[in-house]
């Protein structure tokens, strides 16, 4: 086969320089229309999902959050291939792999609307979040963050709210993550021992940390519907009611008074302290 390629080549040498321009000025034309990347697209087009559940074991995650998810929350998305999960402790993860050639864009959108009717999974859990796309590349460039000065929670509170703000302003800069941050809490911290001394009880604590919030994500106390602020009507004007939070650390939630308890506060019967997340 190639011995008679190049003899028919040296035979139609004439013809064969027209025909090698031809294809050189064709590819020229073409190159310049490429999209240009380090490496092609060779990844399916995916979809992940993460649902955090502070608190559950692996277990429950999965019974509570990933199969239900599955199973009636995801289950007959357009163009979906596979769907893979993963349960650990305090968090769900479920990846959605399409078909090949599908626009990720619409993928993203079709999973987005399936979404919406997260409020019929178990209130366990915060709602789930669809992870940002990401290259099959993968990152670009990670950057760590260290300091003798500056504490832990101080880093992730200036990376959250400064670092990566900044960076997703930049011109071409499609994500940026952060890892192993260490979210500032205002934590209670009980005793069964110590609430059954001072006679006050799990739920008064809860009901009293939640209550001390704008709004609470627990269903069962009063901050999970707050009401507006209000305003102050004179004869010429409306002047609008903002409530400003007075609780700033520590020391300020220990002063409140445990409800359903007289002369009890929550210093008195927990141990409140700054820390982050477990």
């Amino acid at each position: 086969m190639v011995r008679w390629i190049v003899g028919s080549s040296g035979k139609f040498r004439i013809l064969v320089i027209p025909v090698a321009v031809a294809l050189i000025l064709v590819g020229f034309t073409q190159l310049r229309q490429l999209p240009v990347d380090v490496l092609p697209e060779f990844s399916p087009p995916l979809v992940q999902i993460q649902t955090e559940a502070l608190g559950l074991s692996a277990a429950e995650v999965e019974q509570l959050i990933t199969v239900p998810m599955e199973q009636d929350l995801l289950n007959g998305v357009p163009w979906l291939d596979t769907i893979r999960s993963k349960s650990v402790p305090g968090l769900s993860q479920v990846d959605l792999i399409f078909e090949p050639g599908t626009d990720v864009i619409k993928a993203r959108q079709v999973v987005g609307e399936r979404l919406t009717q997260a409020v019929a999974l178990p209130h366990v859990s915060k709602a789930p979040t669809m992870i940002d796309p990401e290259s099959s590349t993968s990152r670009v460039m990670v950057i760590g963050l260290s300091s003798r000065s500056v504490s832990l929670i101080d880093m992730s509170v200036l990376a959250r709210w400064q670092i990566k703000p900044r960076l997703q302003g930049l011109a071409g800069v499609a994500n940026v993550s952060v890892f192993g941050q260490r979210e500032r809490q205002l934590q209670v911290q009980v005793d069964p021992n110590q609430l059954a001394a001072q006679g006050v009880t799990l739920d008064q604590v809860v009901s009293t940390t939640g209550n001390a919030l704008w709004v609470s994500p627990l269903t069962f106390i009063e901050a999970s519907t707050p009401g507006t602020g209000g305003f102050i009507e004179t004869s010429s004007q409306r002047l609008s009611i903002q409530h400003i939070l007075p609780i700033t650390s520590a020391a300020d939630l220990a002063k409140l008074p445990v409800e359903g308890a007289a002369n009890k506060r929550l210093g008195d019967v927990a141990q409140v302290v700054e820390d982050h997340q477990p």
